[in-house]
């Protein structure tokens, strides 16, 4: 068959309508969709840490929450404050940390619709989690790393140590003593 043929140009139309496009959506929760479980007795099974992920499982919303702990920014002051953030990214960023609850838009112009954005409760909660990663990652990291030194009290110099307690008997919990932990 020749290109001119109207033969050869219904059979390419109709291998060309043939084609079936494929989509992948996880069914639950799941840090990335490749770390979704197709086994079943595994897949009911959602472990605290997995469910903290799901909510802010990437760099660019933690550095956001960070950059939103000193108050309310707006979406140019959010893409200054973390540098390297693609504008798409920022705008998705948001997005899901509005739709997790973690932060919130308030309008301060109607024409055009622009938004400041400030942390909820359960973004503020985050600031504790998030010290403890940089003051890790100040420790594992090299002295290029801005910020770089672990935690230090003001009053004598001694880097800091974060440890668990009950606030009730106030014993330490090592961690070394799993039985001492229970989820309720």
């Amino acid at each position: 068959m020749l290109l001119g043929d109207p033969r050869w140009q219904t059979n390419l139309l109709l291998a060309m309508c043939n084609l079936l496009v494929m989509t992948h959506t996880c069914k639950r929760l799941a840090y990335h969709c490749a770390m979704a479980t197709t086994d079943p007795d595994q897949a009911s099974t959602v472990t605290a840490l997995g469910a903290a992920l799901d909510r802010v499982g990437d760099r660019w919303s933690l550095q956001l929450v960070e950059a939103l702990l000193g108050g309310p920014l707006r979406y140019g002051e959010l893409a200054s404050a973390v540098a390297g953030i693609a504008p798409n990214i920022l705008a998705d960023r948001l997005r899901r940390l509005e739709r997790a609850g973690l932060l919130a838009g308030t309008p301060y112009s109607q024409r055009p619709l622009r938004l400041a954005y400030a942390l909820t409760s359960d973004g503020r909660e985050l600031a504790g989690a998030l010290r403890l990663l940089a003051d890790w990652g100040a420790r594992q990291g090299s002295g290029a790393i801005a910020g770089g030194d672990p935690l230090r009290h003001t009053a004598c110099g001694t880097p800091l140590e974060v440890r668990w307690h009950c606030p009730t008997c106030g014993l330490v919990v090592d961690d070394a003593e799993p039985e001492g932990l229970t989820r309720l």
